[in-house]
């Protein structure tokens, strides 16, 4: 998989910041995520579906807030 390769978003509630993440949908049904900021020139971090699932569960719950 090359990153140039994929199709990239972020939020458009994002698109004047500089401090993004930007999504990719990949072809194995995971996910790619990168830091706009760096676009090809940072790393990128995929996860598969379970872990996608996994993550999205969890922020769902809640485990990922901070305190109130």
């Amino acid at each position: 998989m090359k990153p140039s390769s994929l199709s990239w978003r972020k939020s458009p509630r994002s698109q004047s910041q500089s401090n993004c993440v930007e999504l990719a949908a990949l072809p194995s049904g995971g996910l790619a995520v990168r830091d706009s900021k760096l676009g090809e020139r940072g790393p990128v971090l995929a996860f598969g579906r379970g872990g996608v699932a996994a993550f999205l569960r969890g922020a769902g719950r809640g485990e990922f807030d901070g305190p109130a």
